[in-house]
């Protein structure tokens, strides 16, 4: 075998421009399933991390407008209530925590610096179902619910736009003239999936948004999280049920709410990615399928050139597989290094794009590894039919070649 290596590669040798640019498509090849695949997988990392940061086994029960029957007699919005958000967790044994919310869009003043921002009312369990710890100072808790307490958690943008550098914890903002002491920082999120900046936002306890900021008494939404992901669905269903009933929905009528599950939009989103991925590898792995035909016409006009050489091969003992495996030998030594330089390439490149153009990308070893054992296969499959071929010539027709 190392003889045949030899050989193979003085083969090469001797022409080469002809070589480099045969190996040139499989480097091509191989570098651009690299790149599409690695880009892919950064954007579905991405999304993950991104949809990590809403919470884990999240539910979010939003009131919907409808139209009410002639028995009803009304037509508008039926609106989520704070009990509706009590019975849930006493009742739904599948739902572990809620919190009621309602939403603002205001300015917070601090000083001389204001900023507009989303102001949320949350109560105490938001903090567990959005897995969002604290920087520093604290959440907010029951007593600031029940005695609507002039305080609020900061995000970070918040943070950064109004204070600077400065600590916020202590100090006081004022929302619509009405101060409110700042009890706590919450750590970086991020953008949502949605692209959104999760961390431009105020918190504070719902009875507080609701009274003194909105002038309401309805909320505007429930977060709930599932006891498991497993008990997703159980939880749904448990919620629905009680809400219908709590709402006096007769059978016939269609919910004036809706129930999202957020590992199924988790779901929907990763499964894209992955399509994508997959669609983005396969558009670039016909670059190497093109490498391919690259080998099979050059080792077609090689075995075409040297047939006076595999026929002297043959008067001196060369059996008809020692041809078939010198032939085929040449073409996988010219896959082989192809793959390799396109290893290179495909690294570099992913590199490359994603600091320059701000993408995601994340490099994997099994494809690295899958894109490098392809194109040995490319190799091997295209490389095939000439050594077939050369290894069927007639000894002594082909010495007579000039």
């Amino acid at each position: 075998m190392p003889a045949l290596f030899k050989i193979a590669l003085r083969a090469i040798m001797r022409n080469k421009l002809r070589s480099s640019l045969t190996i040139l498509g499989i480097v091509i090849g191989v570098g651009a399933v690299i790149v599409m695949v690695s880009i892919g997988q950064g954007a579905k990392f991405f999304v993950e991390k991104q949809l990590e940061s809403l919470g884990t086994n999240v539910l979010i029960i939003i009131p919907i407008s409808t139209t009410h029957t002639a028995t009803r007699g009304t037509t508008g919005t039926i609106t989520l209530t704070v009990e509706d958000a009590i019975a849930i967790v006493k009742e739904c044994s599948a739902v572990s925590h809620v919190s009621p919310g309602v939403r603002t869009t205001t300015q917070v003043v601090y000083g001389n610096m204001n900023w507009t921002t989303s102001v949320s009312g949350a109560g105490p369990d938001y903090q567990i179902i959005r897995n969002w710890p604290l920087e520093s100072g604290r959440f907010i808790t029951q007593q600031d619910v029940n005695i609507m307490a002039k305080v609020c958690v900061l995000g970070q943008t918040v943070v950064t736009n109004l204070f600077g550098t400065l600590d916020p914890v202590d100090k006081w903002v004022r929302v619509k003239n009405v101060p409110f002491k700042v009890i706590g920082v919450l750590i970086t999120k991020g953008e949502s999936p949605t692209g959104q900046d999760q961390d431009d936002v105020v918190l504070m306890p719902y009875t507080t948004v609701q009274r003194k900021i909105m002038g309401v008494t309805y909320i505007g939404i429930v977060l709930a999280s599932s006891i498991s992901a497993e008990a997703r669905f159980e939880a749904i269903d448990q919620i629905t049920s009680l809400l219908r009933q709590r709402h006096r929905l007769r059978p016939h009528e269609e919910n004036d709410f809706t129930v999202i599950s957020q590992v199924e939009f988790a779901s929907t989103v990763i499964e894209t990615s992955r399509t994508m991925t997959i669609l983005l590898g396969s558009i670039a792995s016909v670059s190497l399928f093109v490498g391919g035909i690259g080998i099979m016409n050059i080792m077609l006009v090689s075995t075409t050139e040297r047939t006076r050489e595999i026929g002297i091969r043959m008067a001196v003992g060369a059996r008809e597989k020692d041809i078939l495996f010198q032939f085929l030998t040449e073409a996988t030594v010219l896959s082989s290094i192809g793959g390799v330089v396109g290893v290179i390439f495909g690294i570099a490149v992913s590199k490359l794009v994603s600091y320059s153009g701000g993408w995601p990308s994340l490099l994997s070893l099994p494809s690295i590894v899958v894109a490098f054992l392809f194109s040995n296969m490319v190799g091997i499959f295209f490389g095939y039919y000439p050594a077939r071929k050369a290894s069927r010539l007639n000894p002594i027709e082909a010495l007579r070649y000039e």
